[in-house]
């Protein structure tokens, strides 16, 4: 694992004054400039230029702690807050006083999220990463299992290592990836044929590989490495570093105490408590004590489950959203607003559902009024599919352990290829090591897994969001198992809220739909 601290955002007049520090050295050394310059004058060209650099050295401002700490003193101090940006450069230990003195001494934490970072995050592994992105007001570029062909490369974890099942552990997930690639070699001439009209284009030709490099990481395990890219500022980052170093797995709290390593340095004043609390440390096997008489039923897959199902919506979600829409134009309670609505004929409140969606484009977000709706869906997918979900985490995502009695999601393709047997024989393996290594770390044993094995996730979204997610999950550019539970999740909710559901779909249909929505 390599954590890499590469940007953080800094004062622009510290910026602008090292770059013109740059240049005046640039200009003064030039070598014929330089040279033509007699001995004494050199000498006090080179002194003036190391002055000014240690004059620059001590001010150690190249922290974004300063821009917190003049964004900290705008609700108390009357001076433009340019002026309090130069004071805060100037005297950087008043800074971070004042930063210590707001942010944990009068508890406005939201101070610190002036404070931005960047990381390059290397190394970890596909189970670690849904630790890693599950926290909210970041943002994650991740190594696409789709677009990418595996190395022979992944995690042992501290749990497993050394213990008697760590020599089978490492061959079976080798099984894994010399699996991956005879799917590979078997897939990559099957797309080729069956869209063979497209090949010829070197550009669709690509894109067919990605087909077959989908679907046969569906026997790679979740142990695989993978990297990153994070943006998170100060205030999530310490949220970040206390959970990660409370977590049962030990690759997980190596994460965390190597983001504080990164950036110690330069946050002494706004992240400050990261040690690891009982709270979090043990909430989990608290609460397992207290259900252990209700846990004890290992539900089974079922042929008959729904993966996708609807548990909750609010009732009359159509007359609240235009509901909501009144109150916000009028001057009436939302009671009233309510009640004006319900007097409305179906076809008025459709005619009123056109004039809200008239002149809205693919990119738009649909009115801030239909946040006022929030479904909560039962998801059972794969590990693949929840790799895409987990990435909207403005929706509230609760998830069960990865269970393998759910059940696999094989890609059709892989049965089409007749590859079924070879991929369930790996999956059997699998399923077996990993009833064992429970044993050993029931938190560890997940790393075994493959992309191919299911969990069930509760879901919930308002329906601003739910658009948001439908236009991106549902498009014929995403990947197919994600499609597949965005458009059944789509199919659940437009029958119970039909109005409000009109434009839901893939960014590629939505001109279609919304031609044959407004031409009602």
């Amino acid at each position: 694992m390599k954590i890499i601290l590469s940007g953080l955002n800094l004062d622009i007049e510290t910026i602008k004054e090292l770059k013109a520090f740059i240049q005046q050295v640039a200009e003064r050394l030039d070598e014929p400039f330089f040279n033509s310059l007699d001995p004494k004058t050199k000498s006090h060209t080179i002194h003036s230029l190391q002055q000014e650099a240690l004059k620059l050295w001590k001010r150690n401002n190249l922290t974004p702690e300063t821009i917190s700490a003049a964004y900290a003193r705008i609700s108390r101090n009357p001076r433009p807050v340019n002026e309090l940006r130069e004071i805060a450069r100037q005297e950087v230990d008043l800074a971070r006083k004042s930063n210590q003195n707001i942010i944990f001494g009068l508890g406005h934490g939201s101070v610190a999220e002036h404070a931005v970072f960047n990381f390059d995050i290397l190394g970890v592994s596909r189970f670690a990463a849904e630790t890693i992105e599950h926290f909210r007001l970041a943002s994650y570029t991740e190594k696409s299992q789709r677009y990418i062909l595996f190395e022979d490369d992944f995690v042992i974890p501290e749990e497993i290592s050394g213990t008697t099942l760590e020599k089978e552990y490492g061959l079976l997930i080798k099984e894994q990836n010399k699996t991956y690639f005879k799917l590979y070699d078997t897939l990559r001439p099957f797309f080729l044929e069956k869209y063979k009209d497209l090949a010829t284009d070197q550009m669709n030709h690509r894109n067919l590989e990605v087909l077959a490099k989908e679907d046969a990481r569906y026997v790679v395990s979740l142990a695989t490495k993978t990297q990153l890219g994070m943006t998170v500022n100060a205030r999530s980052l310490e949220n970040m570093i206390i959970k990660c170093l409370s977590s049962p797995l030990a690759e997980v709290r190596e994460y965390g105490q190597r983001l504080y390593n990164e950036v110690r340095e330069y946050t002494p004043s706004i992240v400050k408590y990261t040690k690891p609390t009982k709270y979090l440390k043990e909430k989990r096997e608290i609460l397992k004590n207290s259900f252990s008489r209700l846990l004890s039923e290992n539900s089974r897959n079922r042929g008959s489950e729904k993966n996708v199902k609807l548990i909750d919506y609010p009732r009359e979600a159509d007359d609240r959203i235009l509901a909501t829409i009144l109150f916000q134009l009028g001057k009436l309670p939302f009671n009233r607003s309510f009640s004006r609505i319900k007097t409305l004929t179906p076809e008025e409140k459709e005619n009123i559902f056109h004039s809200v969606f008239q002149n809205i484009n693919v990119w738009d977000a649909v009115l801030r009024e239909f946040e006022m709706i929030h479904l909560t869906f039962e998801l059972k997918l794969s590990a693949s599919a929840f790799g895409q979900l987990k990435r909207h985490r403005m929706a509230t995502i609760i998830v069960q352990d990865y269970n393998p009695d759910l059940g696999c999601t094989i890609p059709d393709s892989i049965i089409e290829t007749n590859q079924k047997e070879l991929f369930n024989r790996i999956i059997d393996k699998t399923n077996n090591l990993f009833n064992r290594l429970e044993k050993v770390s029931s938190a560890a044993a997940p790393y075994i897994l493959t992309n191919s094995h299911r969990r069930r996730v509760i879901f919930k979204a308002n329906l601003r969001e739910l658009y948001h997610f439908s236009r991106l999950r549902e498009d014929s550019h995403a990947q197919w198992d994600i499609r597949q539970i965005a458009a059944k999740m789509t199919n659940e909710i437009q029958h119970k809220i039909p109005l409000a559901t009109l434009l839901l779909g893939g960014k590629d249909r939505f001109s279609e739909i919304y031609n044959k929505v407004m031409q009602k």
